[in-house]
C-alpha cells in the first residue's frame, strides 16, 4: 500500500511540477485584432516602442498589424556594449534575412551604426551587434510563446507573427526603435 500511495503521490508532484514550469515560462499568444488592415505587399517602417512592448508595422503610412513583443533580459535604456542585455534605440534598416535561424526566422537589423561603433571605440568596449527581430526558439510548438524579456537585446514575437512580418519586410525596411 505504500508503494502506491509512493507512486501516486511522486505522479501528482511531476505533474504539479510540469504545470507550474508550463504556466511560468509560457505565455498564450494574443489573438489578432479584428479592425487590422490587410497587409497587401511590402511594409515601409517597424515601430519598436521598448516601454509599451509593442512593435507596429506601418504601410503607406497607416499602421496596418500591432504586435505584443520581448526584448533583451535588461530593457531600460539603449544598448551601450555587448553582453548588456539591452535593445539599441534608434533608426535602423533591415540588412539581413535568416531563414535557418535558431529561432523561427530572423530579420537582421544594421546595428551597430557607425556612431555606435565610434562610441565603443573611444570606450574601450565592442558595441555588440547581431540585434535581430525574430520568432521564439525553433523547438518550441507555434502556439507557445516565452514569457518577459528572455533575449540578449533581439525583438521577439510569436512563430506566426514572424512570419507575417518575415512575408512583409524586405530588406531595407526602416526600423524605429523608442525607448
Amino acid at each position: 500500500m505504500k508503494k502506491y500511495f509512493f507512486t501516486i503521490t511522486l505522479t501528482v508532484l511531476i505533474a504539479l511540477g510540469a504545470w507550474v514550469w508550463v504556466n511560468q515560462t509560457f505565455e498564450t499568444p494574443q489573438a489578432p485584432l479584428p479592425d487590422q488592415l490587410q497587409i497587401i505587399g511590402n511594409i515601409d517602417r517597424i515601430l519598436i516602442e521598448k516601454t509599451k512592448r509593442r512593435l507596429t508595422l506601418y504601410q503607406d503610412q497607416k499602421a496596418v498589424r500591432i504586435y505584443q513583443m520581448a526584448l533583451g533580459f535588461s530593457p531600460d535604456g539603449d544598448k551601450i556594449k555587448e553582453g548588456d542585455g539591452k535593445t539599441p534605440e534608434g533608426i535602423y534598416k533591415i540588412n539581413r534575412r535568416n531563414p535557418n535561424s535558431n529561432y523561427t526566422l530572423s530579420l537582421g537589423i544594421d546595428y551597430p551604426l557607425a556612431e555606435d561603433k565610434e562610441r565603443a571605440r573611444v570606450g574601450g568596449y565592442n558595441a555588440g551587434g547581431d540585434i535581430f527581430i525574430h520568432g521564439q526558439p525553433n523547438n518550441l510548438p507555434d502556439n507557445l510563446k516565452l514569457k518577459g524579456d528572455w533575449t540578449a537585446g533581439c525583438i521577439a514575437l510569436t512563430n506566426a507573427e514572424m512570419r507575417e512580418i518575415w512575408e512583409a519586410a524586405p530588406i531595407g525596411t526602416e526600423v524605429e526603435i523608442t525607448p
